[in-house]
């Protein structure tokens, strides 16, 4: 047997004040939007100090759980997709430093969640959707020969195709999703005009999107994703 495992580890005052004020937004008692009690009402309630409070405060802030604004009140924030999964943000970008194979792993659930993504999309876009789709086309074009803005405008295009699908999780998964893969990538997309046929590709799965064939948009996606990912060096950004 393990004697150590059976050691008691008193937490810290403010670790134990950060677990209740969690406990009260999990239970109701502070919502998205409510003002946060005063310091003092929370060093009275806690039986705990200042620094106890305010160390818990900011590691509410550090989670996305509230917003801390000088000069006034704190705010209790509405918990979303996008919070959740920025919380791994570090921790990801650690994980896909760490070993090249863990960005093709990555690249892979790309494929196989914008396929599905996809087929959502064209079964719901509408002509509004498909407006916007086209906007964020030209937009894309106005940035060729930029290298940086003109990923940005994909990640954007792709972003937009995930609204489609009317789903909060998809579309925080799918712009963390690429963020992380464009982060960790020096594309190739600027060489022997492969950034026209990334336009050219896009254009294809918006006139499927538009139309409302799923099985068509499946396909050019498919195509689209297979001779992207060809255009990529796996050259992590120091």
């Amino acid at each position: 047997m393990d004697e150590t495992s059976d050691k008691i580890v008193r937490l810290k005052l403010s670790d134990q004040v950060f677990r209740r004020l969690r406990q009260l937004v999990a239970s109701g008692e502070l919502s998205a939007g409510d003002v946060m009690p005063s310091e003092r009402a929370l060093m009275e309630r806690f039986g705990v100090g200042r620094p106890a409070v305010r160390e818990a405060l900011q590691a509410m802030q550090n989670k996305g759980l509230i917003t801390i604004t000088h000069g006034g009140r704190s705010r209790v924030n509405a918990l979303t997709a996008g919070i959740a999964f920025n919380q791994l943000d570090d921790i990801v970008k650690l994980f896909l430093s760490s070993e090249p194979a863990n960005i093709e792993h990555l690249k892979q659930i790309r494929f196989i969640f914008e396929i599905g993504t996809v087929q959502l999309a064209a079964q719901k876009c509408t002509v509004g959707d498909a407006d916007d789709l086209a906007a964020l086309i030209e937009e894309q074009r106005g940035h060729l020969g930029d290298a940086e803005q003109f990923m940005k405008s994909d990640i954007a295009f792709h972003t937009r195709i995930a609204t489609i699908a009317a789903n909060p999780l998809i579309h925080s998964i799918t712009e963390i999703m690429l963020t992380w893969l464009f982060e960790y990538h020096s594309s190739l997309l600027l060489w022997s005009g492969r950034e026209e046929t990334t336009l050219t590709e896009h254009t294809e799965i918006l006139t499927f999107l538009r139309s409302n064939k799923d099985s068509g948009a499946i396909q050019a996606m498919q195509n689209h994703l297979n001779r992207a990912g060809k255009n990529f060096s796996s050259i992590p950004r120091v």
